[in-house]
């Protein structure tokens, strides 16, 4: 499949990187670290989204280092890669040469890893400011390399007075608002994904295994080019419905149960994230029908309402009050609940336990907060829910939704209608 990116996107993400920095500051990006699966393998690997964004080079072990010369108006950027050998060829296969690199991030100073002390001592001579990812994710968690840690430590006893900023605040801006080349990308990932909702609403029957769901996603995903699950599918039937993040995916489909499906291909690092549910038998009870239609109403109402100047807390305060209205016309609320309930603790988080909306981009769950004001050019998961445990069943759905003063439904082409899903 041909990429969505050249050269000239991560030259891009560059410039508008130097516009934010403290005058003649180095930036340092560092490899996603490999986790090992077993004794003599890793698991499949994935690069640091930043450092991808702005470099386009995918390959471990890499550190980019960039200089703001802002004294002579000139920028130095370096892209550290491996040294391969001939037995790492042989067993491992192709690494780029020095010339590649080049030629995928534009940086034209490449230098193998074991140059990385002698130039980066020769450019902390020239400044007190360095910027590195502090490596704090969307959920609060420290997903930091340890190395990285020991890096700085050593740094900071070679060199006095030297001040470390935080990245992932200037990258997060850049990165929250999607050029036209990450705008095709995403719609690409989804288009895929589309794609194999489709060829799963003929597979879906009763008697079918959730592994055997998640299989005939994953052969749709790469037959049609992608380069992976954007994150672990959840395949979850039956009462599963109601596990929010279930991705065991090892239980029968069964006659009358609902299919909760939560999924999503990559491509060129850019995620889609869907979420349909789907009769088993191929005919929704008159109940499951009911709920169905109200998740879809709220899901209807609300990308409407993903616009410049808004924020995902007050989206979801807005996607509780119809949530809400919904549960009392289900005969899952009374007046009186809400009138009595605890302001800690809604009623209504019996039945829609999480949130209307997260950023998507290079992670699945994108940089941004709660409280980012919404620019033209984000995108954004529209997924409202509705659960029941005491009825054995959940339905979600979402889409993804660009930001506009007309917000764009980017999967405005894949079932979500009763009549649609319904086989």
């Amino acid at each position: 499949m041909k990429k969505n990116f050249d050269k000239s996107f991560f030259v891009s993400n560059r410039k508008k990187l130097y516009t934010q920095l403290l005058p003649d500051s180095l930036v340092v990006l560092f490899s996603a670290e490999q986790f090992p699966r077993n004794g003599d393998q890793f698991f499949k690997y994935r690069q640091n989204s930043d450092t991808y964004y702005f470099s386009g080079l995918t390959q471990e072990q890499t550190i980019i280092v960039l200089f703001n010369d802002t004294a002579n108006k000139r920028v130095e950027e370096y892209a550290f890669i491996i040294e391969p050998d001939e037995k790492m060829l042989t067993w491992i296969g192709h690494k780029y040469s020095k010339q590649e690199a080049s030629n995928i991030s534009g940086i034209f100073n490449i230098e193998y890893t074991n140059k990385f002390d002698e130039i980066m001592n020769a450019l902390l001579c020239k400044t007190t400011t360095i910027y590195y990812s502090y490596k704090f994710n969307v959920r609060g968690l420290n997903y930091q390399n340890p190395k990285i840690t020991e890096w700085k430590n050593k740094i900071e006893q070679s060199f006095q007075n030297l001040y470390f900023n935080d990245l992932d605040l200037i990258s997060m801006k850049l990165r929250l608002q999607k050029s036209s080349e990450e705008i095709a990308a995403t719609q690409t990932a989804i288009n895929i994904t589309g794609e194999a909702f489709n060829k799963i609403l003929r597979f879906v029957a009763p008697g079918r295994w959730e592994y055997e769901v998640e299989a005939e996603l994953t052969r749709s995903f790469l037959a049609a080019g992608a380069d992976d699950h954007a994150y672990l599918p959840i395949c979850a039937s039956g009462s599963n419905n109601c596990i929010l993040h279930y991705n065991t995916n090892r239980n029968h489909c069964k006659a009358g149960d609902l299919l909760l499906l939560d999924f999503g291909a990559e491509i060129d690092y850019y995620a889609a994230d869907i979420s349909r549910t789907i009769p088993v038998s191929g005919k929704f009870s008159t109940r499951q029908k009911e709920v169905y239609n109200s998740v879809l109403s709220v899901l209807k109402q609300m990308k409407s309402q993903m616009i410049p100047g808004t924020t995902i807390r007050q989206l979801n305060i807005e996607c509780e009050a119809l949530i809400q209205e919904e549960l009392i016309k289900l005969n899952l609320l009374t007046k009186s609940d809400i009138e009595s309930q605890d302001p800690e603790k809604p009623a209504l988080k019996k039945y829609f336990m999480h949130g209307l909306s997260h950023f998507i981009g290079l992670d699945v769950h994108d940089v941004g907060t709660k409280d980012t004001p919404l620019l033209p050019g984000m995108i954004l998961s529209c997924e409202p829910a509705i659960y029941i445990a005491d009825e054995g069943f959940g339905i979600r759905l979402e889409n993804d939704i660009l930001v506009a003063d007309n917000p764009v439904d980017l999967c405005k082409n894949i079932p979500i209608e009763v009549n649609d899903v319904e086989r």
